[in-house]
């Protein structure tokens, strides 16, 4: 089945140094850039992250310290990527959570402006838990018919994603082809950030979504606790989640 895309569509996993996304780092990339006409490009990519690679990560993904010092730095090739993603949709498995998010804190971090704005999230790891409730090697049984050979390589990994994909167009009558219904079912729409720290409640209102202020509207929140933004930017939050709320702040507040 071929994907109804209006748009090309990346569909890409990431490997990297550990599953925090403001203190890890990439150290490879593979995406398939898939075109309306049905057409691919796929492209593998590694980088060195400038920080060690733990051994117990090492031993999920194959990738060591000594495979990627001579690779270049992912700020090195942000633009690059940048730029070959304009335009683009995205899909990936558990990509929502974890490799939209990372992706967009190294863009940051290289000081690469990426506009995330009326782009659309699919993730076939969200789609599968609602139609099937279970990894990535399940689903690729389950909707190929098939062992994933090499999990946790990138290219492995991102080659099922894509398949598993199509077959979840093939399989359910009442999954529409189209990336506006896909994008919705994943569940993305619903937050203000990529991590999900902020989400829009029922009322399209701002609210956090974690702590003691969950369900509270971050703007209503600064006002009383103005002391609460600051904490955030001193913390341990996503880039991308704390430029979120600085928007918030001037918006509402300006610079004081």
């Amino acid at each position: 089945m071929q994907l109804n895309l209006k748009r090309p569509l990346i569909v890409f996993d990431l490997e990297t140094t550990g599953i925090s996304i403001s203190k890890d780092r990439i150290v490879e990339i593979c995406y398939i850039k898939v075109f309306p006409d049905g057409t691919e490009e796929i492209k593998t990519m590694r980088f060195n992250p400038e920080i060690p690679i733990p051994n117990e990560v090492s031993l999920i993904h194959g990738i060591y310290d000594k495979d990627v010092e001579n690779e270049p730095k992912f700020s090195e090739k942000a633009k690059e990527i940048s730029e070959k993603f304009q335009g683009c949709d995205f899909a990936g498995f558990n990509s929502n959570k974890f490799d939209f998010p990372m992706l967009i804190e190294e863009f940051l971090r290289a000081g690469v402006e990426f506009d995330t704005e009326n782009r659309k999230f699919v993730d076939a790891q969200r789609i599968f838990h609602l139609m099937e409730q279970r990894n990535l090697s399940a689903a690729y049984k389950f909707y190929c018919q098939k062992d994933l050979e090499n999990a946790h390589s990138a290219e492995a990994d991102t080659k099922a994603t894509l398949e598993v994909l199509k077959a979840q167009i093939d399989r359910y009558e009442n999954l529409n082809n189209d990336i506006d219904s896909l994008h919705e079912m994943s569940g993305q729409s619903n937050n203000f950030d990529l991590a999900g720290r902020l989400i829009f409640d029922v009322n399209k209102n701002i609210v956090f979504n974690f702590g003691k202020h969950r369900g509270k509207i971050v703007e209503d929140i600064f006002k009383k606790e103005p002391s609460y933004y600051q904490w955030m930017m001193d913390n341990d939050f996503a880039l991308e989640t704390k430029r979120r709320l600085t928007q918030i702040k001037l918006k509402n507040f300006g610079k004081n």
